[in-house]
């Protein structure tokens, strides 16, 4: 029996949940049965669903002895960040979904867990449900990594659809987005490129080895992008994308997040929607594309507990 803790029952975190409570596969994939034993939740959701092992103070899962793995699902950096800190200091494994920790603090925490002999992962902070940092570190091991170039934001690759496809202002694109949940209340992150600058940051460490701070990469959103753009883009044989691009230049990583150009024979061009694309060149492997949806409640529960079946395998 492996138990397991979820700290924050959005979206993801209740994802989680329902697949544990769902899956009657998951103890002949990865030997053990799993059982959510605590659910950190401070909020008064009356009837909730986790109700007989809701926890409303954290230190009872970091003091639970019997709790082996917890799924930071909270979001933002505080109190994450502290939380997953304290988790791993205290021998457990941490998976988590949350890029902003992972670009910010990814390195600090990797080395704690290595310290503690635990894990710390985080497949689902990048993409959604697109297998993409456990290639990388395993599939692609045997090659040099020389570019990434991908589109790494549903949001906005929703937004540029809409306004591509029927000639949607982006202000009207990114109420529709609001309506459908796809862009949060305050969409900064999303439009203004930073999610993305997140993203890259943490590929382009994985892929060349190297730390690369999203803060110091040049970021520029979609805020300005216009109809009009988009008519010169056509006028070019190319359509507008929010690409992340990652490369080595004289060894070192070289990262931006822009609108760019993307000819409409390429593979990236027909990412539309919500989906999220990325493109990964290597010096043996050549040029290979991971797709796939790069956000949800079940696609992004699902890159968690690939994690999980990892951690309990090993």
């Amino acid at each position: 029996m492996t138990n397991i803790a979820i700290l924050g029952f959005g979206v993801v975190g209740s994802g989680v949940y329902e697949i544990v409570s769902k899956n009657d596969t998951l103890e002949e994939k990865c030997g053990s049965k799993i059982k959510v034993k605590k659910v950190l939740d401070i909020r008064d959701l009356s009837p909730h669903p986790a109700q007989n092992i809701l926890a409303k103070d954290f230190s009872e899962i970091l003091n639970d002895s019997e709790i082996s793995i917890a799924i930071e699902s909270i979001g933002g950096l505080s109190p994450a960040y502290e939380y997953s800190k304290s988790l791993l200091l205290a021998g457990k494994s941490v998976v988590t979904s949350n890029k902003a920790v992972v670009a910010a603090h990814g390195k600090e925490l990797q080395k704690i867990a290595d310290e503690n002999n635990v894990r710390y992962m985080y497949e689902a902070s990048v993409g959604g449900g697109i297998p993409i940092i456990r290639p990388l570190k395993n599939c692609l091991a045997a090659n040099k990594i020389t570019e990434i170039v991908g589109i790494l934001n549903g949001t906005t690759n929703y937004i540029l659809t809409q306004m591509v496809t029927h000639g949607t202002t982006f202000a009207d694109a990114l109420a529709q987005a609001q309506a459908k949940g796809y862009a949060e209340a305050d969409p900064t992150a999303d439009v203004e490129g930073h999610d993305t600058a997140r993203k890259i940051a943490i590929l382009s460490g994985i892929a060349f080895g190297q730390d690369v701070d999203y803060k110091d990469i040049p970021t520029q959103g979609i805020t300005q992008v216009t109809l009009d753009d988009f008519r010169k883009a056509e006028e070019a044989g190319c359509t507008l994308k929010l690409i992340g691009h990652a490369k080595l230049t004289n060894g070192k990583p070289e990262c931006k997040v822009a609108p760019t150009q993307v000819p409409k024979d390429s593979l990236l061009a027909n990412v539309n929607d919500v989906f999220n694309g990325i493109v990964v060149r290597g010096d043996s492997v050549g040029e290979v594309m991971f797709y796939g949806h790069g956000a949800g409640k079940l696609p992004t529960a699902s890159a968690i507990m690939a994690d999980i079946i990892e951690i309990i395998r090993n």
